[in-house]
């Protein structure tokens, strides 16, 4: 395999983009084989690897599941979306995947890495239907989120939103208080809204999991914290979870490429390692 190169940057901007340390938006790049990331990231990706040789199929069945949980909403009639914690963009993005669904939908990004911004600007354009916005923005600051012009001019509080938290909750140690920034973020929206979360958990591979989360942690990558089911759980206390509540993604309703996956032992549920579920605002 040809030795990965850095992504192109402009004269100045590798203080901005924090490369002393990895982002887990472009070691998750990293994983799905874009080329938005580093030898920082690269190199904590590999530490990953080789505490937990499933990080490559973790990352890949979580965004086939964003993918699957996503139309499911614009399925249920949803046609608005707020992505926080977005990740540098991927092709189908989430609003290529519901506007085929709801050519009208708005969908509002958000995140706090600049090199997600840098591509946003390019990538995350809508159908002539619909409209999308990216906003930099911080998930430890719910109500900052919530009241920016973004929001405000695209999303109708007033009327269901989806509020996609995918692969981002496991970033936030419990001494961000998670719980209450999850609460915050759902609470002024309409019932009949959809919490939509996929989040790591050392369940199936416990020791494996403690040494990927001590090594990332040793690599300068933040305090990453992998929950088990029932902590999961919590996360959608207030909705009404709908069946099959949260599971391993390979178990929410697999579509035939995640079915084929799984018959041929690439997905199980120790390689994904990750619980998902959808609840709905009552």
């Amino acid at each position: 395999m040809a030795e990965s190169q850095d992504a192109e940057v402009e004269p100045g901007m590798y203080e901005q983009l924090r490369l002393d340390r990895p982002h887990a938006a472009r070691v998750y790049d990293y994983f799905l084989g874009g080329k938005d990331n580093f030898e920082i990231d690269r190199q904590a990706g590999e530490h990953l690897l080789k505490a937990f040789p499933g990080c490559r199929v973790t990352a890949q069945s979580n965004r086939m599941w964003m993918h699957r949980a996503a139309r499911f909403a614009a399925e249920q009639g949803i046609s608005q979306f707020l992505d926080v914690g977005t990740g540098i963009p991927t092709s189908p993005n989430l609003h290529e995947i519901v506007q085929q669904v709801t050519p009208e939908a708005h969908v509002v990004y958000a995140d706090n890495d600049p090199i997600v911004l840098t591509h946003a600007r390019a990538l995350l354009a809508s159908g002539p239907k619909g409209r999308t916005a990216y906003l930099d923005a911080d998930i430890t600051l719910p109500d900052a989120v919530l009241g920016t012009d973004e929001v405000n001019d695209l999303l109708d509080l007033s009327k269901p939103v989806a509020l996609s938290l995918v692969g981002v909750l496991h970033s936030l140690a419990d001494d961000l208080k998670p719980y209450e920034i999850v609460s915050n973020l759902l609470a002024p929206l309409a019932p009949g809204s959809l919490l939509i979360i996929s989040h790591a958990t050392q369940d199936f591979a416990p020791e494996m999991w403690d040494r990927a989360v001590q090594g990332y942690k040793s690599d300068g990558g933040g305090n990453a914290q992998v929950r088990n089911k029932e902590d999961v759980t919590r996360f959608f206390d207030g909705t009404e979870l709908i069946d099959p509540g949260v599971v391993s993604p390979i178990r929410w309703f697999p579509d035939a490429e995640t079915q084929r996956r799984v018959d041929s032992g690439e997905f199980t549920d120790i390689m994904c390692s990750l619980w998902c579920g959808v609840g709905r605002k009552p």
